[in-house]
C-alpha cells in the first residue's frame, strides 16, 4: 500500500531506538472547505516508529481524498498530529513529562512533487520522557 501525503516517525531518544506501538492521532484542524467537525484519523507506529497510512475515525474520508478535494493547488490546510506519549512511556515503567505531544502544521495543497502524486509531509519526532524537538522532514 503506498503512503499517505502525511507521514510521521519518532525516534525514543532514552533507548535510541525507534518508538514502536505508540498511539497517534492525525486531526485536521481547519481549511476552507472543512466542516466544523475536525476530520480525524488513528494508527499506531511501526517497528521502525513510522506511521505511513491512516484510518479514518467515524468516517470514510482518507487523507489523499481531502487533499484531492481542495480547489486549488494553494489551498492551505492545517494539521496536528498527536502523540501519546504518556501512557507509553508508563507501559515501560517510565515516568514522562508529556502525557502527550501535539505538533501543528499547515500543508499548502496538492501539489505534483513525489512518485504518488501527492506532495508529502513528513513529521519526525525525537522523543525523550522530558524533552522532545520535531521540524518538517523528507
Amino acid at each position: 500500500m503506498a503512503r499517505d501525503p502525511i507521514t510521521c516517525h519518532v525516534l525514543n531518544t532514552l533507548t535510541g531506538t525507534p518508538a514502536a506501538n505508540l498511539p497517534v492521532t492525525l486531526t485536521l484542524m481547519s481549511s476552507s472547505t472543512s466542516s466544523s467537525n475536525p476530520v480525524t484519523f488513528q494508527a499506531t507506529t511501526n517497528a521502525d516508529g513510522r506511521v505511513a497510512n491512516w484510518t479514518p475515525v467515524g468516517g470514510s474520508a482518507s487523507v489523499p481524498s481531502i487533499l484531492g478535494a481542495l480547489p486549488s493547488a494553494d489551498t492551505k490546510t492545517n494539521w496536528a498530529v498527536r502523540f501519546e506519549t504518556g501512557p507509553w512511556y508508563e507501559a515501560q515503567g517510565i515516568e514522562s513529562f508529556w502525557p502527550e505531544v501535539e505538533v501543528k502544521f499547515t500543508v499548502k495543497g496538492r501539489g505534483r512533487e513525489s512518485e504518488e502524486g501527492w506532495r508529502h509531509y513528513h513529521v519526525p519526532v525525537l522523543l525523550g520522557p522530558w524533552n522532545y524537538s520535531t521540524y518538517r522532514g523528507s
